[in-house]
C-alpha cells in the first residue's frame, strides 16, 4: 500500500486473488476501492484497446533498494494530484512489464510517457519532473518535462557516459539544482555531474501563471473525506518558476456528511456486494453489539455501536449521522475471565531463600467486586481483593526444594476463573559423576549412571552423548541403558541440568568380544570405611588391580568395585587380542590359574585384620564360551581361608597404596 503524498485519504494499493495481482486506489482512506482507468491512447497516439472491466492499468508498488533512487510510484507533498508509476495494461499486473504513466488529476485520469522504467526526480514543487532510464549501461542523456508530462525534453548532463548510480536534488522543494552520480567503469571513482535548470526559466511565476483544478474521486464526486478541496498549478503555457513562496493548496469547504463518510465499526462486516442491502453493515457471527467493554465497571454505563463509524480524518459536518441513537446500557457485574498469573523476570526455576514477586492479570470481567484466593503451594494462602486494580505484587520465599503449585481464583456473584503454574525450586547441582562398568562386552546391556549432588533434586534432565554422535538422548531418570555394537574404546557423556545449573563428567568404556568376570568379596571390616562415593570406589578397583603382581600385563586387569553395602568387586581379566581360537582356552586357563594362585600366596603374605578375599567359581561369567578350569584349581579357589587376628590394619599394597583399610 502506498500513501498518496499531497492529498489526505487517498492510497495506492495491490492485491492478489487467486494469483492475479491487480492494482486499486482509494480516496476515503479505505472505505472504497476503485481500479485504475487506463489512457484511451499510448505514448505515440495509438489505441490501447483496453477497455473495462477486462483491462485496467496496474502499477509496481514497491520501494527501490538503493536509497538514492526513487521506487516505482512517485509522489510528493507539494505536488498534489501528480503521480508517476511504472506498470502495465492489462487484466492483472506483470512483472517484466514497467512502462511509465502519469496522472496530474491524483488519479482519475493517466497517460503513458516512456516504454521503459525511469528514475524519476522532482524539482521546484513538481514543475520540472527529471527523468533517468533505468539501466545497466552508461548514460549521459537525462529527460526532462516543466508541462506535467505532456512534452518531454532531452539533456546531455556529460560529454561521457555514465553508470548512474542516483540522482540528488539540493534541500528545499523549490529548488531546480540536482546531482547525477555514478562511475566511468567499475573501477573508478565516483562521478558527480551538477544540473542546473535555473538558466532555463526567465522569471518567476505571477498569480496569473496559474489555474485551478478540483479534486474528485473517479465518481467524479468533490467531497473527499468530509471536504471540497481545490488547488493550483502552474498553466501549460507559462514557464517560470514556482520558487519557495508557492502553495499548492486554494480552498476548501466542509461538506455534509453521507453513507460513503462511515465505515463499519469494530465487529460488523457489509453485506455481499450482489444483495440489496450490501452497503449496510452487519454485525459478525462472533459479535454481540450489546455485550459490555471489558473496562466495563458496575454502576457506569456504556453505549453499544450502531454498526458504524466515521472514517479516521474525516471533516464532513451535519448530514448523515449514522453514530446517532446510541443504546444507553447499565454495566453488569461481569465474571472474572483471562485470569493470568506470572513471575517477575519470566524465570520459573529459582533456589531456596530466593525472593519472588508474583504478578496477578485479569484481561476481562469486574475487579471491584471480586475476591482473590492466592495458594503458593507451600502452606501460604491468602485473600485479596481489587488484586488486578491496584496491580499489587505478592512478595515471597522458598526454604525448601520442591515444585509448587501455585493457583490464583477470582471469584464473584458471576463466576470464576482459575490460573495455576508451577514454579522450581531446585538447590544449584554440586557434583557430577558418571559410573559405568570400564569393560564390557559387545551387544551386552549395560547401565550408564549419573550420580548427583543433591542426591535428590527436582526434575533434572540428563543428556546422554554416546561415542561421536551430535544427538543426545534426553532422559530424566538418572539412567540409561545401552548396548555397543562394536568393540573398541567408546566415549559416554553425560550432562545434568538442573535450574540454571549444568555439569558434565565422561568416561571411555572399552568393549570387547572375550574376557573374564572375578566376583570378589571382602570382610565386612571394609564396609566401616566404605563411604560408597564414586571416587572411593575408584580408587580401590586400582590398588585392587596394582596389587596383583602376576606374570599376567596390569593393563589386562580392571577391578571394578560395585555400589552399596557389603564391599564386593569384580574382576575383569581382558584376554589377549587376536589370539586363535584355538589356543583360547588353554590361555584362558592359565591366566585364571596364575591369578587364583596369586591370591592363594599374596593374601597368605598380606598383614591385616580378618583378611578375607573368596572368589566364587560358581559365579565367574565369562563372555564367551564356558572354560573348564582344573579341579584342583576350583578346589583351590573354594577350599582356603586365610585370617590373621594378630596385626591391626596395614596399608593395603603398602607404599603404592592409598588408604589404610582394615580388610
Amino acid at each position: 500500500c502506498v500513501d498518496v503524498r499531497g492529498v489526505k485519504g487517498v492510497f495506492l494499493a495491490n492485491q492478489k486473488i487467486d494469483g492475479k495481482v491487480t492494482t486499486l486506489i482509494t480516496y476515503n482512506k479505505g472505505r472504497d476501492w476503485d481500479f485504475l482507468n487506463p489512457p484511451d491512447i499510448d505514448m505515440n497516439g495509438k489505441p490501447t484497446n483496453c477497455k473495462p472491466p477486462d483491462c485496467y492499468l496496474h502499477l509496481h508498488l514497491r520501494w527501490a533498494d538503493n536509497p538514492y533512487v526513487s521506487g516505482t510510484v512517485h509522489t510528493k507533498d507539494t505536488a498534489p494530484g501528480l503521480i508517476m508509476g511504472a506498470g502495465n495494461l492489462g487484466s492483472q499486473l506483470v512483472e517484466y512489464k514497467e512502462e511509465m504513466y502519469i496522472t496530474s488529476d491524483c488519479g482519475k485520469t493517466w497517460r503513458q510517457v516512456f516504454e521503459e522504467e525511469h528514475h524519476i526526480l522532482y524539482l521546484d514543487h513538481g514543475g520540472v519532473i527529471v527523468a533517468i532510464k533505468d539501466t545497466s549501461i552508461p548514460l549521459k542523456i537525462l529527460k526532462f518535462s516543466i508541462d506535467e508530462g505532456q512534452t518531454w525534453s532531452t539533456h546531455n548532463f556529460t560529454s561521457t557516459s555514465v553508470f548512474v548510480d542516483g540522482l540528488l536534488s539540493e534541500p528545499g522543494d523549490e529548488t531546480l539544482v540536482m546531482t547525477v552520480f555514478g562511475h566511468i567503469s567499475y573501477r573508478s571513482d565516483w562521478e558527480l555531474v551538477k544540473v542546473d535548470f535555473r538558466p532555463s526559466f526567465p522569471r518567476e511565476c505571477t498569480d496569473d501563471d496559474y489555474e485551478s483544478w478540483d479534486l474528485t474521486n473517479l465518481q467524479g464526486d468533490r467531497c473527499i473525506m468530509g471536504q471540497q478541496r481545490s488547488f493550483r498549478k502552474r498553466k501549460i503555457s507559462s514557464w517560470c518558476i514556482k520558487g519557495r513562496s508557492f502553495t499548492s493548496a486554494l480552498t476548501s469547504k466542509v461538506c455534509e456528511c453521507v453513507n460513503s463518510d462511515f465505515l463499519c465499526d469494530y465487529g460488523f462486516e457489509r453485506s455481499a456486494a450482489l444483495k440489496p442491502d450490501s452497503s449496510k453493515c452487519f454485525a459478525d457471527f462472533w459479535f454481540n453489539p450489546e455485550a459490555p467493554p471489558e473496562d466495563c465497571v458496575l454502576g457506569q454505563a456504556y453505549t453499544s455501536s450502531t454498526g458504524y463509524r466515521k472514517v479516521v480524518s474525516n471533516v464532513c459536518e451535519g448530514g448523515v449521522d449514522l453514530q446517532q441513537n446510541l443504546a444507553q446500557h447499565m454495566c453488569p457485574l461481569i465474571a472474572p475471565k483471562g485470569l493470568q498469573i506470572s513471575i517477575r523476570g519470566e524465570s520459573l526455576a529459582v533456589k531456596p531463600g530466593e525472593d519472588i514477586t508474583f504478578i496477578v492479570r485479569q484481561e476481562q470481567g469486574d475487579t471491584l467486586n471480586t475476591k482473590y484466593q492466592v495458594d503458593l503451594g507451600d502452606g501460604f494462602k491468602a485473600i485479596y481483593v481489587n488484586l488486578t486494580m491496584t496491580g499489587e505484587p505478592i512478595r515471597h520465599r522458598y526454604e525448601n526444594p520442591g515444585i509448587y503449585r501455585v493457583s490464583v481464583k477470582a471469584e464473584n456473584v458471576a463466576g470464576h476463573d482459575e490460573a495455576v503454574m508451577f514454579v522450581q525450586v531446585n538447590s544449584p547441582l554440586q557434583a557430577l559423576n558418571l559410573e559405568v562398568l570400564p569393560v564390557i562386552g559387545r551387544n551386552q546391556e549395560v547401565n550408564l549412571t549419573a550420580i548427583i549432588l543433591p542426591k535428590n533434586p527436582n526434575l533434572t534432565v540428563f543428556y546422554w552423548w554416546i561415542g561421536n554422535s551430535l544427538q543426545p538422548l534426553l532422559t530424566l531418570e538418572s539412567f540409561l541403558v545401552a548396548r555397543f555394537a562394536e568393540t573398541g574404546e567408546v566415549r559416554v557423556t553425560v550432562q545434568a541440568s538442573c535450574g540454571n545449573s549444568m555439569l558434565q563428567d565422561s568416561k571411555v568404556v572399552h568393549v570387547f568380544d572375550h574376557f573374564h568376570v572375578l566376583p570378589l568379596k571382602f570382610t565386612k571390616h571394609l564396609d566401616m570405611y566404605n563411604p560408597d562415593i564414586p571416587e572411593w570406589r575408584e580408587d580401590i578397583g586400582r590398588v585392587v588391580t596394582r596389587l596383583l603382581e602376576t606374570n599376567i600385563p596390569e593393563e589386562t586387569l580392571v577391578t571394578v568395585v560395585k555400589p552399596g553395602l557389603p564391599t564386593t568387586a569384580d574382576l575383569h581379566v581382558l584376554l589377549p587380542a587376536n589370539q586363535p581360537k584355538r589356543k583360547m582356552s588353554i590361555t584362558s586357563d592359565k591366566v585364571m590359574r596364575e591369578i587364583c594362585i596369586f591370591f592363594l600366596v599374596q593374601f597368605r603374605k598380606l598383614p591385616g585384620r580378618n583378611v578375607y578375599a573368596q572368589m566364587h567359581n560358581e559365579k565367574e561369567q565369562e563372555m564367551t564360551s564356558p572354560v573348564n578350569h582344573s579341579e584342583d584349581t576350583q578346589n583351590i579357589i573354594q577350599g582356603e581361608e586365610f585370617i590373621d587376628d594378630d596385626l591391626d590394619s596395614q596399608t593395603l599394597g603398602n607404599a603404592r597404596g592409598k588408604f589404610n583399610l582394615s580388610l
